[in-house]
């Protein structure tokens, strides 16, 4: 399903360049759930950013559903985005003033002439996958954080892509809220068969992925299924970080 072959990715910012990507390849196959790692600046976000065609690599091939990604212009990733992927991120990005069932109905407003009718069957399905059936006609700021959360998720899954994209999907949620979302995110994963990417800082959200992705200085440094080593090499890459030049 997604496959990226030395992919780098470099920002001009006038009299400095900076590496956020370097000879970045990885496969992730349909159906697996994955988490990429790292500290901060380690290049993560980049690497979203570009599996999710939100940017364009600066070199290298990005093949997403057999089509190349690396070259594409906006409005052709635009249309792949809508086509292929969900995005979930930090601060639920959520509209004040609109009802749970209005703001899951957002996206299906571009790209394809949807009636009314469908929109509203499709966001209310979505609402009640995610647990939030008596809650539709509730604003933001009358739902929890967890709650909000699940309403961003159904929004993300409104177009029924083959891909859910997690930006710290628990970053802003207390411990118990968060292990109810990471649990309907991996539901999602294990009984639907949907291809689940996150990025985060959380050990703990890392360690329920079924494969952890490592980066450094915008390097993939590891690919395993084994989060104890994930969490090894990001402690003594810390260390390392810290320790004074000889």
């Amino acid at each position: 399903m997604i496959e990226l072959r030395d992919v780098s990715k470099i920002y001009d910012l006038g009299e400095v360049k900076v590496s956020a990507l370097v000879n970045a390849s990885l496969t992730i196959d349909k159906g697996e759930y994955v988490a990429l790692v790292g500290p901060s600046g380690s290049g993560k976000s980049t690497l979203m950013n570009t599996l999710g065609c939100l940017d364009r690599p600066t070199s290298g091939s990005y093949l997403l559903a057999g089509e190349e990604i690396a070259t594409m212009e906006s409005n052709e990733r635009a249309r792949i985005r809508n086509q292929h992927i969900g995005f979930v991120f930090q601060n639920f990005n959520l509209l004040a003033r609109t009802s749970a069932l209005e703001n899951v109905e957002l996206p299906l407003l571009y790209g394809k002439s949807i009636p009314a009718r469908e929109r509203h069957a499709r966001a209310m399905e979505v609402l009640k996958q995610v647990g939030l059936g008596d809650r539709m006609d509730h604003h933001p700021g009358q739902l929890s954080g967890g709650q909000q959360q699940r309403v961003a998720i159904a929004r993300a899954l409104v177009n029924r892509p083959s891909i859910l994209m997690g930006d710290e999907p628990t970053g802003n949620l207390d411990t118990r809220t968060s292990r109810e979302v990471i649990g309907l995110l991996r539901e999602l994963n294990e009984e639907r068969g949907l291809t689940v990417i996150l990025v985060t800082h959380d050990h703990a959200v890392a360690k329920t992925t079924k494969r952890q992705v490592v980066l450094r200085d915008g390097q993939i440094v590891l690919d395993t299924t084994n989060p104890e080593q994930a969490l090894r090499l990001l402690h003594s890459s810390a260390e390392e970080l810290l320790s004074p030049e000889k």
